[in-house]
Order: C-alpha cells, then sequence, then structure tokens
C-alpha cells in the first residue's frame, strides 16, 4: 500500500469479523512496528499479547467501568478526563456514569463484547527508559509518550499492511493498578495502551480531519494561519 494513501486513511476500526488473526500475521505485525522510534532507541515499550478469557474478561470489566464515566462526562459538555477541566462538574459526571453502571444501562456493543475482539494487545512503558523531560514542570506530563506512542501508531499502520484494522484505546488505564494486576505489571512499568485488531467488518472511505489552517500558524501561538506560502512571506528573525 501506498504510505501517503495508508497515512490519510487508516481509521479506528471497531466492528470485525469472526475470522481468526493468524499468529504468524501478528507477529509480522509486531515485526515491523518495532521500527518505530523511540527516545535513544531505548525501546520502552513491552507487548503483552492477550488470550486467557479470564484475563480479557477482566480487562473488558475495566474498560465498562470507564466508558460509562467517559460517556457521562461528554454528557456534561466535558472533554473527558482532559488535564485542564472543570473538576466539580467532572466528580458529578463520574459519579452518575457509576450510577448508570451500577443500574445495569447498556454500555453499547464495542464495551460490553471487548474481550471478544480477535487481538488484544496491553502495551507496557519501562519508566527507566522514558525521557521524559517534562517530568518536573509543574504541569501535566505528556512528552514521555514520545517514545512510546510512534511504535502504537506503527502497529496500525503495519496491520493495515496486512489487511487488518484496529483501535488504540486506553479507558481501561483508567484503572491502571487494577489492569496491572490483571496483567503482572511490575511497579517500573506504566500502562500506555491497549490495542485491538482484527479483519473489518467494513473500512470507513473518508476520514474528517481539521483543515492544516485550522492548527497550523506561523511564527507565534496566535500567529497567522500557515498556507504553502507562508514561508515566502515570513518576516526575517529578530537581530
Amino acid at each position: 500500500m501506498d504510505l501517503i494513501e495508508a497515512l490519510r486513511s487508516t481509521a479506528a476500526i471497531r466492528d470485525f469479523t469472526d475470522e481468526p488473526v493468524a499468529d504468524d500475521v501478528l507477529w509480522r505485525v509486531l515485526d515491523t512496528a518495532r521500527f518505530g522510534p523511540s527516545g535513544g532507541n531505548r525501546q520502552s515499550w513491552r507487548v503483552i499479547v492477550v488470550n486467557d478469557p479470564a484475563r480479557r474478561a477482566a480487562i473488558r470489566d475495566l474498560y465498562v467501568q470507564g466508558w460509562h464515566e467517559y460517556l457521562a462526562m461528554g454528557a456534561a459538555g466535558l472533554s473527558p478526563w482532559a488535564p485542564i477541566t472543570d473538576r466539580e462538574v467532572e466528580a458529578g459526571a463520574i459519579a452518575k456514569g457509576r450510577r448508570a453502571l451500577a443500574d445495569g444501562v447498556p454500555a453499547g456493543d464495542f464495551a460490553e463484547h471487548f474481550d471478544r475482539v480477535p487481538v488484544l494487545l496491553a502495551i507496557a512503558a519501562d519508566l527507566r527508559l522514558l525521557a521524559a523531560v517534562d517530568r518536573d514542570l509543574d504541569r501535566y506530563s505528556i512528552v514521555g509518550g514520545a517514545s512510546v506512542y510512534p511504535f502504537v501508531w506503527n502497529l496500525l499502520l503495519a496491520a493495515r499492511a496486512e489487511g487488518l484494522g484496529g483501535v488504540m484505546t486506553t479507558m481501561p488505564i483508567v484503572r491502571e493498578p487494577e489492569l496491572k494486576a490483571i496483567l503482572g505489571v511490575p511497579d517500573t512499568h506504566a500502562m500506555a495502551a491497549t490495542v485491538v485488531l482484527g479483519h473489518p467488518l467494513r473500512r470507513p472511505t473518508k476520514l474528517r480531519r481539521q483543515p492544516v489552517a485550522e492548527f497550523a500558524v506561523v511564527d507565534d501561538f496566535d500567529g497567522e494561519p500557515f498556507s504553502p506560502g507562508a514561508a515566502a512571506g515570513a518576516s526575517p528573525p529578530p537581530s
């Protein structure tokens, strides 16, 4: 597949056929994904291929719990778990989501059957290997993910090349201690993602993304939108 086509058309896939994914196919996906960049080439990722039905069911239960909270926060007008948010409104929404779970409100097909996906991967990151240069700043730390998530995206692109589809989700990590206990993950590692893969039931034909001018600006956070001719008209740097 052409690289540009893959980059512009690899969608989040959550509906799969019943066809299993052979181990040799998954091995090829992982063998390609490992070439994703990471800080210092430390390759901090650890992939757990979750096959055991009991562990899958336990992870599904964590997903369902988080999903109810996610839906309730969205209904309250919040971006779920945003680092900058109205914590009081968020707490009320989370409580409402937990009541929905207790009342048996359906969480949707993907969440309730999360344990039945053809391939379930859990990705952990070795905290001893991450170059988290923002670690000591007085804000939410995000930079360490740069050494893990390119690998996860490579997984999805490599899966696409094999005719598979999938999606990365972090929902079970809302309850990371429980997730780590299910998978036997030591304290030296943090959970970075779960990835599901399979043969897609259907593929979206068009992805919706904002245009370049909505997110790329010149010289300043509030600068002019970047355009193909923006560089030609740029001001010289200050002396």
